[in-house]
C-alpha cells in the first residue's frame, strides 16, 4: 500500500463539486493537473500545468518527471475513473488476448498506486466517480468508486489513508454543524445547498467507504468546505510535514 501521506480520494456523484473545490490551491503553477476527461475544461480559471492525458502510459512518466523539479508540490488525477476506462478502451478492447489484457488492467492500477504513488514526495490528489453498489454477502448497498474485475473486489478505496466523500447538501442538514472549516455564505443560504467535503462517517453513511487517520478530523468537521488546500493543511499538520506550495 502507499506510503505517500499526502495522498488523498475526493470520491463522489457526478456534479458534486469534486473538480471545482482544487481552484484555491496555493502556488497554482507548481500543480500538474493530469486532465482524463478528454480535455474537459476547468470549471474555473487557473494557472495549473494542464496536461490531458490521452494513453495511460503518460501517468507514469509525468509522476517520475515530476520527481525532478522541486518547484511541483502537488500532481492531481482528475479523474481515477476515467483514466480506467482510457485503458479498458486503448488496451483491453483491441487486445488478441482479452483475458491478459484485463490482467493487465489490473496491473497498471496496482504499479500506479505501489509504486510511481508510493514513491511520490508530491502532494497526490485523485478525484473518482462512486456508484450504488449492491453487496450480496452483507446484503447491502455500498457507495464505491466502481472500476472493473478484480481492482474493484479489492476496492480502489484501500490503497488511500485519505478517502474524503463530495457532496451536495441541503444547508438544513449542515445547521448543526460549527466549525471554523465550514463557512456557509449568503448566496448558499438563498440557494439552499452547499457544496461540501464529509470527512469521516455518520450514522447515515455507515455504507460509504469515508476514511480518515485517527484524530486527523475533530467530530465538529465532520462536513467543511470543500476546499483541498484545507485538507492538505491538516494533513502536513498532523503528519508534521513540512507545508508545500508555499513561497
Amino acid at each position: 500500500m502507499s506510503t505517500n501521506r499526502n495522498l488523498v480520494l475526493l470520491a463522489g456523484a457526478s456534479a458534486t463539486g469534486k473538480t471545482a473545490s482544487l481552484r484555491n490551491l496555493r502556488n497554482p503553477e507548481g500543480v500538474i493537473y493530469l486532465n482524463c476527461e478528454a480535455g474537459k475544461e476547468l470549471p474555473f480559471p487557473s494557472k495549473f500545468r494542464v496536461q490531458v492525458i490521452t494513453h495511460p502510459a503518460q501517468v507514469f512518466e509525468i509522476l517520475t518527471e515530476a520527481e525532478k523539479h522541486e518547484k511541483i508540490h502537488t500532481i492531481v488525477i482528475d479523474s481515477l475513473t476515467y483514466l480506467m476506462d482510457q485503458y479498458e478502451s486503448l488496451c483491453v478492447v483491441p487486445a488478441a488476448n482479452t483475458m491478459k489484457a484485463w490482467g493487465d488492467y489490473a496491473q497498471y492500477f496496482k504499479k500506479l498506486m505501489q509504486v510511481y504513488v508510493a514513491s511520490s514526495t508530491k502532494n497526490v490528489i485523485f478525484t473518482a466517480h462512486t456508484a450504488n453498489v449492491y453487496n450480496e454477502g452483507e446484503l447491502i448497498m455500498e457507495v464505491m468508486v466502481k472500476v472493473k474485475g478484480a481492482t474493484m473486489n479489492n476496492g480502489v478505496e484501500s490503497y488511500f489513508n485519505n478517502v474524503i466523500a463530495c457532496k451536495k447538501m441541503p444547508i438544513t442538514k449542515l445547521e448543526g454543524s460549527k466549525s471554523d472549516m465550514l463557512t456557509i455564505t449568503p448566496q448558499e443560504e438563498a440557494v439552499g445547498f452547499k457544496y461540501v467535503y464529509q470527512t469521516q462517517l455518520t450514522k447515515e453513511t455507515v455504507n460509504e467507504r469515508i476514511r480518515g487517520p485517527m484524530q486527523l478530523w475533530g467530530p465538529e468537521e465532520t462536513f467543511i468546505d470543500n476546499d483541498i488546500q484545507q485538507v492538505l493543511d491538516q494533513l502536513h499538520a498532523y503528519f508534521a510535514i513540512p507545508p508545500t506550495g508555499t513561497e
